[in-house]
């Protein structure tokens, strides 16, 4: 399990909360192609909003995509289990974007 406060803010691509309502893409990659951050704000939201908790994605140190996902410690709503499932689902099904994704990132970054 990553831990979350660890992570350099300058790798995070983007993330979303269910207990917020909100998505976050972050502004060092503004000059990402439009197109993909509307896929990954879709990404985002639409997980959040099927397991509940927080999604955070980052590039690691060798420039991969990771994502991560986590619940606030007293939410009953968040399905630890059904999360872990669904990361696994999207990294099989969004393989493709997020090769794009760490295509640009290894271009312009």
């Amino acid at each position: 399990m990553v831990n979350l406060s660890e992570l350099n803010p300058h790798q995070i691509l983007c993330s979303a909360s269910k207990y917020t309502r909100k998505f976050f893409w972050n502004p060092d990659f503004q000059d990402c192609p439009k197109e993909l951050q509307q896929e990954m704000q879709i990404l985002c939201v639409m997980f959040t909003e099927e397991v509940g908790g927080i999604v955070i994605v980052y590039f690691d140190d060798n420039g991969s995509i990771t994502m991560v996902s986590s619940g606030e410690e007293d939410d009953p709503y968040f399905d630890r289990i059904g999360s872990g499932l669904k990361l696994e689902q999207v990294k099989g099904e969004k393989r493709q974007l997020f090769e794009r994704i760490e295509a640009y990132y290894q271009l312009y970054c």
